[in-house]
């Protein structure tokens, strides 16, 4: 389903994403919905804060490669840092450190997926 955005997605669909990551993982620390403009759609945390984080870590992608990337992965050893990009909407997480990537990005991208189904 092509075309989930900020303007289909109610609050609670939101809310209720961000909730559904945090179950589906332990090593979560935290995490945001962010829609295609940049507007924090849900958040564990402040929106504001989340907000610059996550046009930071997108931007710093895209501006690697040709085209917008469509998940990122950063390790430090302090954490993890996720992003993933489905139908108009991105989700952004930050974990604790050694969490296995491919779950967290298909987790994401579950979540995402679900959402834009539910928002068409």
């Amino acid at each position: 389903m092509k075309g989930a955005n900020a303007e289909r997605v109610t609050g609670e669909a939101a809310e209720a994403a961000v909730g559904r990551l945090r179950e589906m993982s332990a090593d979560l620390r935290g995490c945001a919905l962010v829609g295609s403009d940049g507007q924090v759609l849900a958040a564990t945390g402040d929106h504001d804060r989340w907000g610059a984080a996550a046009a930071d870590l997108l931007t710093a992608a895209d501006e690697a490669g040709d085209e917008p990337a469509s998940h990122v992965h950063v390790a430090t050893e302090d954490g993890e840092a996720f992003a993933v990009r489905e139908d108009g909407l991105a989700m952004v997480a930050v974990t604790e450190r050694f969490t296995l990537a491919s779950l967290m990005i298909f987790d994401m991208r579950a979540v995402l997926r679900d959402l834009a189904r539910e928002s068409a």
